[in-house]
């Protein structure tokens, strides 16, 4: 499918850090195909099946991780871009990347960094993700990082929006390759953001209820999945619980996607956009949803905090975690002699380098390599976390 004129086009690409010959020696792709390939095949992807998603240490096989989370995105991403007209191997590659800088067990291992090395400059999982792709995953000889296209890092600092205040990590991967930080995104970007809240937004409603954590008289307490719930239920009388609530879930996806679908055509053309530099210079987000299904998207995400995210039982769990990972940091920092050999090559004079270093390290650990460690440096491992 020919993509639209607004869409970021291969051929235009601003180009790498580090430029390269263009070649098929590897295959006939274009640049964001590569992009999206040489994600997949990192070292930093591969470890995502090992990362908390939202349940730490999950004991089922069903649960999701960051690495299906991330499988997801893709999908809806692609979907919406499709439909857009935008370039899908490019949405693909920020969907399939948005999350790679997450330390193990998620948001409570990033505050615990964050709290440790806050002298450091503290910890962001955004910017680390593109301290990792430009910097740590080094799978080539001549260069660091992975080497992705402006548009891939450009999609991946600001698919939230506008960046007013750098970050250390940011403000280094900036300064190597400006990012035009204060503008908005490409359309790419923009499903990928959109595309990362429809499905943990959703799919966390089913691990919720997989878990016990949110059983049917919970869930229908929540105004917009009671509505579903009950047109379902006349749908398709005499189908279990559990069946429904699956068809309900992908009930919801449908109407976001195509809620977003809607909206983002009306705004394309309320706003004449016909290139990739209307889309940044617009400014306002092109790819969202339309006010009344944010208003509902709000009222989810709070519904979800309290019933599933600040659940008594997940505290526990995100404090153990959080214990777990600020053990770990101020153990290396203080007997750095304990790094990986090729870790400690990397120690200078600089106590605020190794600090980084450090973080950079426990970032890149997956749930169950972060818990050996802690069982081996610093003692026995917190009930309630186990190996993934």
């Amino acid at each position: 499918m020919p993509h639209a004129s607004y869409a970021s086009h291969a051929e235009q690409s601003r180009g790498r850090q580090f430029p390269e010959e263009r070649s098929n020696v590897r295959g006939p792709r274009d640049d964001f195909q590569r992009d999206r390939d040489r994600i997949i095949h990192s070292i930093s992807f591969r470890r995502l099946r090992h990362k908390t998603q939202v349940f730490i240490a999950p004991d089922g096989d069903h649960y999701r991780v960051r690495l299906t989370h991330s499988l997801e995105v893709a999908q809806i991403g692609r979907t919406i871009a499709r439909a857009l007209g935008a370039n899908e191997d490019l949405t693909e590659a920020l969907c399939l990347s948005h999350d790679i800088g997450h330390p193990p067990f998620g948001h409570a291992g990033e505050r615990a960094l964050n709290t440790v090395f806050a002298d450091c400059g503290g910890f962001d999982h955004n910017a680390q993700t593109l301290r990792t792709v430009m910097q740590l995953d080094s799978p080539y000889i001549d260069r660091p990082g992975l080497n992705l296209s402006w548009e891939v890092l450009e999609g991946l600092a600001k698919h939230n929006g506008p960046v007013e205040k750098r970050t250390w990590a940011l403000q280094q991967c900036d300064d190597a390759m400006p990012l035009e930080l204060t503008s908005y995104a490409s359309l790419e970007a923009q499903i990928a953001a959109v595309a990362d809240d429809i499905a943990y937004d959703n799919h966390d409603i089913d691990d919720g209820y997989r878990a016990g954590f949110l059983d049917l008289s919970v869930l229908l307490e929540e105004p917009s999945l009671a509505e579903q719930w009950h047109m379902l239920r006349t749908r398709y009388p005499g189908t279990s619980e559990a069946m429904l609530l699956r068809e309900l879930v992908r009930g919801q996806i449908g109407l976001m996607v195509n809620d977003v679908i809607e909206t983002s055509r009306e705004r394309l053309s309320a706003h004449n956009i016909s290139s990739a530099d209307d889309i940044r210079s617009a400014g306002r987000i092109i790819c969202s949803f339309s006010d009344d299904m944010a208003a509902r998207e709000r009222a989810l995400k709070a519904f979800m905090y309290k019933q599933l995210y600040l659940h008594p039982q997940q505290r526990e769990a995100a404090e153990k975690a959080a214990h777990i990972i600020e053990k770990l940091a101020r153990f290396y920092r203080n007997n750095p002699v304990h790094l990986p050999s090729d870790w400690q090559s990397r120690l200078s004079d600089d106590a605020c380098h190794n600090g980084r270093m450090i973080m950079d390290f426990i970032a890149g650990m997956t749930d169950r390599y972060a818990l050996n460690r802690y069982a081996e440096h610093i003692g026995h491992v917190p009930e309630g976390l186990t190996h993934v």
